[in-house]
């Protein structure tokens, strides 16, 4: 895990957002190979192993495939510069490396991959049943199937992105109270957090 995206989590637990801090137990070239990340909270505590952060013995996303392909993808979703992250929920994290290549510089954080996405430089990867990630700090949402259809996810992404900017989803248009959709069809939906 990119040791600058620790500053990004949140605990997962629902209460008053607050930050989680990093105890590294190993460190490579910027990348927490393992540790703890600990909630002044709530008092909880969650490993990092393998460079793998996991919040709860949640299992791999669904093995199904992403409608769009990369090139598709990245126009999609907006994000053109460096700097920031842009998540990738589900199936659309097996093709992290395709993503990668078209947005150069924008750190790449895989929720709840399939079986196969593993850190390596990036790529962060995250499994957990929500997205333990700070509000209004990403740059780019993408859900796959089932997630994009799934309120609960799609609340998620709009929580965790920042103003103005988009999140893409597979499944059912999203509800207008939380995405206001740019665009939709063929069971894709492109959207902005609404106000």
């Amino acid at each position: 895990m990119f040791i600058e995206l620790t500053d990004h989590l949140r605990c997962p637990v629902e209460h008053d957002e607050a930050f989680l801090v990093l105890l590294p137990d190993r460190v490579e070239d910027r990348s927490v190979k393992a540790g703890t990340l600990g909630c002044p909270v709530c008092d909880r505590r969650f490993t990092l192993e393998d460079g793998v952060l996991d919040t709860e013995d949640a299992p791999p996303a669904p093995d199904e495939s992403f409608r769009l392909p990369a090139e598709g993808l990245a126009p999609l979703v907006g994000v053109n510069g460096p700097g920031g992250y842009l998540v990738l929920v589900g199936a659309p994290a097996a093709g992290w490396r395709e993503v990668a290549n078209l947005v150069p510089g924008v750190g790449l954080v895989a929720v709840k991959p399939p079986a196969g996405v593993a850190d390596e430089p990036g790529v962060s990867v995250i499994r957990s049943g929500r997205l333990p990630i700070k509000t209004h700090s990403m740059r780019g949402v993408v859900l796959g199937a089932p997630f994009g259809g799934d309120e609960r996810w799609v609340r998620e992404a709009a929580r965790v992105l920042l103003p103005g900017l988009r999140a893409v989803g597979e499944g059912a248009d999203p509800p207008r109270d939380l995405i206001e959709l740019i665009a939709s069809a063929d069971g894709v939906w492109v959207g902005t957090p609404s106000r």
